[in-house]
């Protein structure tokens, strides 16, 4: 069995002590190195060819957010921020530059640590570019929204089709490459459900906020979908639509692997908006989503997953194209031109599932 090293970056020694004792609790996972600011870390990623560095964001010297840049300027290592919930804004900046994920500080026991050893596991191994570059795009113009008909149940929307998202690790990035092209007036709400710990999804919804030309927030109970929209699923409840075009929000069952469900979000929109439906699975670890996709697909939606290449960890999508409830697997770069034609309402024939 192979070892993970790992270095461990954070300028609290009692947050230090907390994760060495975590990490160190089986045998397969090394503590090669510890960082009491980012200015060490660099160093150290350097010296000693971690597998996975784990960052805090707040440290004397240089901070997390300059460490990480400057890691993944030289030579990629897979970084893990754990910080505060109180930095989640900044925590999803760290991600812009080449972070792999965000989660809490955890505690010596309970879900937080259980879930510290599965993330490190898994982020080991995934492989990293070693410099990311910020794309820089300019929002299309404002796009003229179509007058539509009620629906069947004679409550009126100024839409015609829903997008609906999936995703979880690595998920954040791939949402920005995927929404910050689309234009200010998109003719169609787009829901998301990411995999995110508790107290990160208003930091995610304002660091997407900054970087798209639509609107994001966090969805919420009541609240009306409008077209040019993007809501999140809080992390809290899992994330439905009712007939009537508006958020309802569900008490997530107990003993339920994923927060918020992809499942429960993309079945309420496969039931309300059938044909009008788009799906979307992104990038992430599980099966969260499979059966969302397979709903939109039967009631005769689009649905899409993205590729192998372009995917951190090909899971999710992977198995919903298993699944046979897929019709198109795509670069994550040419999601954004093809979801734009099919909101604009050019024809298509509609394909059967891939083989």
């Amino acid at each position: 069995m192979s070892v993970i090293r790992v270095v461990i970056t954070d300028d609290s020694q009692v947050a230090r002590d907390v994760l060495r004792d975590i990490l160190s609790r089986d045998d397969d996972i090394e503590i090669v190195g510890e960082a009491t600011n980012g200015r060490e870390a660099v160093e150290l990623a350097k010296r000693l060819a971690p597998q996975l560095i784990t960052m805090d964001l707040n440290m004397p010297v240089m901070d997390g957010l300059s460490a990480i840049e400057e890691i993944m300027y030289s030579k990629g290592v897979p970084i893990l921020v754990i910080s505060d919930r109180s930095d989640a804004q900044t925590a999803y900046q760290a991600l812009e530059v080449g972070a792999l994920e965000v989660m809490p500080k955890p505690a010596l026991e309970g879900a937080d640590a259980e879930r510290l050893l599965e993330r490190v596991r898994l982020l080991a191994g995934v492989a990293v570019i070693t410099r990311l570059r910020r794309r820089v795009t300019t929002p299309a113009p404002l796009l003229a929204l179509p007058t539509l008909p009620a629906t069947p149940g004679g409550v009126p929307r100024d839409f015609q089709h829903v997008v609906a998202i999936a995703c979880s690790t690595g998920g954040p990035q791939a949402l920005v490459r995927l929404l910050r092209t689309l234009p200010a007036g998109f003719p169609a709400p787009i829901v998301i459900a990411q995999h995110i710990s508790h107290g990160f999804i208003d930091g995610m919804a304002q660091w997407l906020a900054s970087l798209c030309a639509m609107p994001v927030s966090v969805g919420q109970k009541g609240e009306q979908l409008r077209p040019g929209h993007i809501y999140l699923s809080p992390s809290e409840s899992d994330l439905c639509v009712t007939p009537r075009h508006r958020f309802q929000l569900q008490s997530s069952p107990e003993n339920s692997l994923y927060h918020p469900s992809c499942d429960v979000l993309l079945q309420s929109v496969a039931e309300v908006y059938g044909s009008d439906a788009i799906g979307i699975i992104l990038t992430g670890m599980g099966r969260d989503g499979v059966n969302g996709m397979r709903a939109i697909y039967q009631a005769g939606g689009i649905t899409f997953a993205q590729d192998e290449t372009s995917s951190v960890i090909y899971g999710m999508n992977q198995e919903a194209v298993k699944a046979g409830v897929i019709q198109y697997v795509l670069p994550l770069d040419s999601l954004p031109d093809r979801l734009l034609r099919d909101v604009r309402g050019y024809s298509y024939s509609r394909p059967g599932p891939l083989a």
